[in-house]
């Protein structure tokens, strides 16, 4: 076989180029937008305020 007779540092090499290589993937992915972020961080919620006892959703 050919890998026989390949060193290990020539099969990495090969590795790291194949189409199947997880280090592409990962670039792949999409970008976290500035809305994304202000959503996880809980920024974007609704936020309410006391009007006369009662509860009301700020404007």
């Amino acid at each position: 076989k050919i890998r026989d007779s390949v060193s290990k540092e020539t099969l990495k090499q090969f590795k790291s180029i194949a189409p199947g290589s997880n280090s592409k993937k990962d670039n792949d992915a999409d970008p976290i937008t500035k809305r994304d972020w202000e959503e996880i961080m809980g920024t974007r919620r609704e936020t309410y305020q006391r009007q006369g006892g009662r509860i009301r959703r700020k404007r």
